[in-house]
């Protein structure tokens, strides 16, 4: 793959974590309080039915439990942890705890797939984990165990879905949209009956709400992971784990601009620091210059 398509890829790929930190925004701003099942089971669950009834197609064989456990990571458990750090933590703060992803990729990878960890890979985390810090830490950020716990948990799960996404790859003739459709629906469902045995539903919605759950669905999720899986399947796992890196800086941004937060100087190294690690991470013309395979192919799936 050339350096530009690498580029080009990178860049779209970004969008998806681009729009999630904006469920920071979101969730306090638009959504009702105390309610991180109910976010996160409307986030997944209408979206992956629509891919469902577009594209009518079922798992067959060994992609029944594939697809559950790709669901349960990549959707149903990253969710709900990201919606319990996102209520019980400053959206900073929150994203900071999440930056340990690429250093669970990292490590996972290397095990999994068989990937080599240079020095130019653990400095990277360490540069990115730095420039998260310096970027989202507030003098006034508070702790929450609870949260803490939350967003180390999300972070475990979202980096396990990419390297078993990557490992697995989707099944010959199986549909980007389709495979989406798969996990943003077993991850929905998943959270389903645990939302309604746990969390009492709301009695009015206003529309702020409908608006906040709309957006979640249908752009945050069906949009976002349509775009996400895209990339996942042309880039290497840790180069894609590190465009997560956008989340946190998209959620600084919107705090800026919507939520009254200042920018401090620091927070614009830490800006630098952040881009920096992703660029340095991300795969290199003369390493790459066959395009990355896809998808590892199982089996044929059909309708």
């Amino acid at each position: 793959m050339t350096s530009h398509r690498l580029a080009t890829t990178s860049a779209l790929t970004a969008l998806a974590p681009a729009v999630w930190g904006s469920t920071y925004l979101i969730t306090t701003e638009f959504l009702p309080p105390d309610r991180p099942l109910l976010a996160s089971m409307v986030r997944a669950l209408p979206a992956g039915l629509i891919l469902l009834l577009a594209t009518r197609v079922l798992p067959r064989g060994i992609w029944w439990g594939r697809a559950v456990v790709l669901g349960i990571l990549n959707i149903g458990a990253f969710f709900y942890f990201l919606f319990l750090a996102a209520y019980h933590l400053p959206g900073g703060v929150a994203a900071l705890v999440m930056s340990i992803q690429p250093m669970i990729v990292l490590l996972l990878g290397s095990l999994l797939l068989k990937d080599k960890i240079k020095p130019i890979h653990v400095g990277s985390c360490v540069l990115a984990a730095v420039g998260v810090a310096l970027l989202v830490l507030q003098p006034h950020a508070g702790l929450d165990g609870i949260g803490v716990l939350a967003g180390i948990l999300g972070a475990m799960s979202m980096g396990c879905g990419i390297v078993l996404t990557k490992r697995w790859g989707r099944p010959e003739g199986v549909s980007l949209l389709t495979f989406t459709g798969w996990q943003l629906t077993v991850g929905g469902l998943a959270l389903l009956p645990v939302m309604l045995a746990t969390e009492p539903l709301p009695t009015h919605l206003s529309w702020a709400n409908l608006g906040g759950f709309a957006y979640l669905s249908i752009i945050g999720a069906l949009i976002a992971y349509v775009v996400w899986f895209n990339g996942l399947a042309r880039l290497p796992a840790l180069a894609a784990s590190f465009l997560s890196f956008a989340s946190p800086l998209c959620a600084t941004v919107l705090g800026y601009f919507f939520l009254d937060q200042t920018l401090r100087p620091l927070q614009f190294v830490g800006a630098i620091a952040v881009i920096g690690a992703v660029v340095i991470a991300q795969p290199r013309s003369k390493t790459q210059d066959k395009t990355p395979a896809p998808a590892p192919v199982a089996e044929r799936v059909t309708t």
